[in-house]
């Protein structure tokens, strides 16, 4: 296993921009507004002499009431559980604070290294104040300004000196990333701390409080996940805070590196605009997909509850009847154990491939069962097909007339690859080309 490191500190002591850091790229959100992290991110870093796993944590705040910030500790007190160091990131701006010395004595009862880091040091002035901060015990203090990359060298230099060399081969097993996509507020982290079977994410009944796409690899019956929670994407015009803003950002980048997304509904609510929004956007990208209908619980249901409910997200995301439903109450676990399953055939279908004859076969069929409309007056001639990629599947169509395959054919062809292959859950893209003249990429409609 990778060594873990973990950064905890206070809120608004820099965190995140250390992380960024380390990571080498902005993995995590920064913002001046304290608290703009809160659960536990994680990123593995190789840009070093030895890689390692890499944990943001939300503010720590040893006294309070507030039950999001309660939480938020509970995830640092978890982040610390995990490590095998401890980066106690602290500010020289605001200087030593009863705070920090409530987390620094709670720091000496646990049992491993802890590195007392003072941030936010761009010059003399600041590093000579910043002694103050050896009242808490510490052998040495790093100080360093994440910002601009002072000081972070020399610190990450002699944590990696406590690891062993590690020279042991990385897995090659096949790993399936989900993420899970919806609306705030819709049940996603809940959905996710049910999947893995404990409290990985904040779940709170605030909409929005996942504001980072937070990773968590685990396996299930023998196979290995990677579990993308993504904070929940609004509708454009609705997005006037600047972090959410960079929360959408962030999810709609999580879902393009996911092979399948669940796309969380919520069931008292309904099929909304947005819904639809977010449902384009897996199905632009390319990706295969599940419709997760949480709060199953809170409905009142008759014998044509369920028929009715089915026929309605039909209707609405009519361009993703390959997408199967299953309706669950992520909060009680009613048939949520059924879900990873749903993932396992969806991701085989994903990256099914049909044999080049085969595909001919049912191609011949439906080209000869029934005629493209002509274009420009001329008839449209088809010669053969074959499958270029998976993950989507994808499919070139040579003819004499690419750019005069109308959609509605496109799709009569789409439908007749499903009809004899299935593809159950994934969209699939055809590429219409000359002889000589190639055409780019277009998806089903």
């Amino acid at each position: 296993m990778k060594p873990v490191i973990a950064i905890v500190g206070r809120p608004n002591v820099g965190k995140s921009t250390l992380f960024n850091r380390l990571v080498g790229r902005r993995r995590a959100m920064v913002d001046d507004a304290p608290g703009v992290t809160r659960d536990r991110n994680y990123a593995t870093v190789n840009r070093f002499d030895k890689e390692f796993i890499l944990i943001d944590t939300g503010g720590f705040e040893p006294v309070t009431e507030d039950r999001l910030l309660q939480q938020m500790r509970e995830q640092s007190r978890i982040a610390m559980d995990e490590a095998d160091v401890i980066i106690f990131l602290m500010d020289a701006r605001s200087g030593l604070t009863p705070a920090d010395a409530e987390v620094a004595g709670m720091l000496r009862r646990v049992q491993k290294p802890v590195f007392f880091v003072v941030n936010k040091v761009d010059g003399e002035k600041l590093e000579n104040e910043s002694a103050e901060f050896y009242e808490l015990g510490a052998d040495r203090l790093y100080t360093v300004s994440a910002e601009h990359n002072r000081g972070v060298s020399d610190m990450i230099h002699d944590i990696l000196e406590l690891f062993p060399d590690s020279h042991a081969e990385e897995s090659k097993e096949e790993i399936t990333r989900v993420a899970v996509v919806g609306r705030p507020n819709v049940g996603k982290s809940t959905l996710v701390n049910r999947l893995l079977g404990f409290e990985r994410v904040v779940a709170n009944p605030v909409a929005g409080t996942t504001r980072d796409s937070i990773d968590t690899l685990f396996r299930c019956d023998g196979k290995e996940y990677l579990l993308i929670d993504t904070a929940g994407i609004r509708r454009k015009g609705k997005t006037t805070e600047k972090l959410e803003k960079y929360s959408v950002v962030d999810a709609l980048r999580s879902m393009e590196r996911a092979d399948v997304a669940l796309i969380v509904l919520d069931a008292a609510q309904g099929v909304t605009e947005q819904d639809e929004r977010i449902a384009g956007y897996v199905h632009e990208a390319g990706k295969g997909c599940i419709f997760v209908v949480n709060k199953w619980d809170a409905v009142e249901k008759d014998n044509s509850t369920l028929a009715a409910y089915v026929e309605k997200i039909r209707d609405a995301f009519a361009y993703m009847k390959y997408a199967p439903v299953m309706f669950v109450s992520a909060k009680s676990g009613q048939r949520t154990g059924g879900i990873m399953a749903m993932v396992d055939e969806v991701m085989e279908q994903y990256s099914r491939r049909v044999s080049t004859a085969e595909l001919n076969r049912v191609f011949s069929e439906a080209v000869d069962g029934h005629n493209a409309p002509l274009s420009h007056g001329r008839r449209v001639k088809f010669y053969f097909s074959t499958q270029v990629a998976t993950r989507p599947p994808t499919f070139v169509v040579f003819t004499n007339q690419p750019e005069g395959i109308h959609f509605s054919y496109e799709r009569y062809l789409s439908n007749s690859f499903r009809e004899a292959f299935g593809f159950k859950g994934t969209p699939l893209r055809l590429i219409f080309r000359g002889r000589e003249k190639k055409r780019g990429a277009r998806q089903e409609p």
